[in-house]
């Protein structure tokens, strides 16, 4: 499972520095989350397996600057259920 965020790493023959944003955490319920930003891109590539509903999926969104403030650093809807996977901002 969450093979399509690593052929495109494997493909692109990318290291950390090719990305502003890469994160693989593990969620709630069982749930898991992976996604990959790359420099200059605004989109991103997005694997998941919804902690509501357990269905994985691949898709890309549109990647956004959270505000300073901002709790989460993106959220995306299951396509399945619709629940919202929420990223929460690492502590430095």
């Amino acid at each position: 499972m969450f093979g399509k965020i690593e052929s495109i790493i494997k493909e692109k023959n990318l290291k950390l520095s090719d990305c502003d944003y890469h994160t693989m955490r593990s969620l709630e319920n069982g749930g898991k989350i992976r996604a990959l930003v790359l420099k200059g891109e605004k989109i991103a590539h997005v694997e998941y397996i919804c902690p509501n509903c357990k269905n994985y999926e691949y898709k890309t969104i549109e990647w956004k600057q959270v505000s300073k403030g901002a709790k989460y650093r993106f959220t995306v809807d299951c396509g399945k259920c619709g629940f919202k996977i929420k990223v929460e901002k690492l502590k430095k």
